[in-house]
């Protein structure tokens, strides 16, 4: 486990007491000159709540505000309800969208 995927395990695990959170690093899917810049996390809390689906990755963009500052150039997310989760079951099964900054496999 990297240092920025642990840094973002902790901030995400002290701000949102998950009851699910998947994280994972999908930085060697693309090129570029920095590496451990792409991450996908599946947040599943009660703290999302009665919040909109735009309010709840907010609050994830807001937490990680010093990654995403520091390097860390694509996060695709999942944000749901624990009762969400529990009728979603393909909820770890999401993907992300392609990197506008470049992938391995554009020539």
């Amino acid at each position: 486990m990297s240092s920025r995927e642990s840094r973002i395990r902790e901030n995400l695990s002290k701000a949102l007491a998950p009851t699910v959170l998947e994280i994972e690093n999908e930085s060697h899917m693309h090129s570029g000159p920095r590496s451990d810049s792409h991450y996908k996390v599946l947040v599943v809390a009660p703290a999302f709540e009665g919040k909109s689906r735009i309010d709840r990755q907010r609050m994830v963009n807001d937490l990680l505000k010093e990654e995403l500052q520091t390097g860390l150039h694509a996060l695709t997310q999942k944000t749901l309800t624990p009762e969400e989760f529990e009728k979603q079951k393909d909820a770890l099964n999401f993907i992300s969208p392609e990197c506008r900054g470049g992938s391995k496999h554009d020539k």
